[in-house]
């Protein structure tokens, strides 16, 4: 469990990046995103959990 909570808050800390150090070009990102095609976000947001998935794969794979 505290892996999963350490997993967790470094989420949230990379989630929370771009808001303090970029609040505007959030959003102005935020008002553009209706604008891009479910598709193209569906796309993206598998690509990017593959390569979460790869990278808890090659970092689990040093504490064995």
């Amino acid at each position: 469990m505290s892996f999963f909570l350490s997993a967790l808050g470094l989420m949230m800390v990379f989630e929370g990046i771009p808001y303090f150090c970029f609040p505007q070009k959030v959003k102005a990102f935020a008002e553009k995103l209706p604008e891009i095609p479910d598709s193209t976000l569906r796309v993206i947001g598998f690509f990017l959990m593959m390569i979460g998935l790869l990278v808890v794969y090659i970092g689990g794979g040093q504490n064995a």
